[in-house]
């Protein structure tokens, strides 16, 4: 087996083709060489020889052999995800390069709140002549798994304070922390009162961001210090925005980061509820892969500030 300490990336370099990465995340996908063969359009000969000379390249096995097929050791799935990346990088390359004007396209995950609230003038610092961005707007967990397979370049994101383990190393740099507020339709009777309680909220009905959501999660968590049950909310909803409009139209409560309130606030179609204790702040933060370096986040960072 090699030693990590005396590793030299040029003997892969010698020895690996691309149809072998494709064939590491093919056979983590299908979980038998026959299975690949099929996908690949390969005798299982042909499949098991390119197999041996990836092991051999590495210098250990990736995969055990049992009675259900294959199934990575430690060492391969950590060289079925390098591989997927790889393909997803050389992807995106080859769609940079064979875009007619030249441009570098940069890849940008946010949830809602951020991609409407924040992002706006963000881009308008980073676009021009020979950028173009490609933005995901979904739930942090999901943006996260695109961001660890390689379809995203980086995140701006609210996160948790303790994150899960990955596979792969993040790097975050925080950039501002973002305030949440519980709101109520304009004429709500909770809306004259000068400091309402958790207890008190726990009676009415709710418009809430869906469970797998950290915000969710810390709307549970206050309700939970109050010693009262989470309500069960009468719609669940992914967007902020949406939620904000529901609130409006006089169909619950809802916790909304502050930042998205603007006219909805000024105009009096929804109120600020004087909660206590307030809705903790969260973080919001650049997140990508430690490694390799994307030299196309140097664009995003300066955008940022942050270079």
């Amino acid at each position: 087996m090699n030693n990590g300490d005396q590793f030299d990336p040029r003997h892969l370099l010698a020895r690996l083709r691309f149809r072998h990465l494709q064939l590491l995340v093919e056979l983590k996908s299908a979980g038998t060489l026959r299975a690949t063969a099929t996908a690949l359009n390969v005798t299982q000969p042909a499949l098991s020889k390119a197999l041996h000379e990836v092991e051999s390249a590495f210098g250990f096995a990736l995969f055990t052999r049992g009675a259900r097929g294959l199934t990575p050791t430690p060492q391969g799935a950590i060289a079925i995800r390098g591989a997927a990346l790889l393909i997803e990088e050389l992807a995106h390359m080859g769609a940079e390069a064979s875009s007619d004007p030249v441009k570098t396209v940069l890849r940008i995950g946010a949830p809602p709140f951020v991609a409407q609230g924040y992002l706006p003038a963000v881009l308008a610092r980073l676009l021009g002549e020979h950028v173009r961005v490609q933005l995901e707007e979904e739930r942090v967990p999901l943006l996260l798994n695109s961001l660890l397979d390689g379809r995203l370049d980086a995140l701006l994101t609210s996160y948790p304070t303790e994150m899960p383990d990955t596979p792969v190393r993040l790097r975050y740099e925080n950039l501002f922390d973002t305030e949440y507020t519980v709101i109520s339709p304009p004429d709500h009777p909770l809306a004259r009162s000068r400091r309402v309680s958790w207890r008190q909220l726990g009676d009415q009905p709710w418009i809430l961001p869906a469970r797998i959501s950290m915000l969710r999660r810390v709307i549970e968590e206050n309700f939970r210090h109050a010693g009262v049950a989470a309500p069960v909310p009468v719609i669940e909803s992914l967007s902020p925005v949406t939620n904000m409009r529901m609130v409006g139209a006089g169909l619950g409560l809802c916790a909304v980061p502050v930042a998205i309130l603007g006219e909805a606030l000024d105009t009096g179609q929804v109120r600020r509820l004087r909660v206590h204790p307030p809705i903790p702040a969260g973080p919001v933060a650049l997140i990508c892969r430690a490694a390799p370096e994307n030299p196309r986040l140097a664009l995003l960072r300066s955008a940022l500030g942050l270079a």
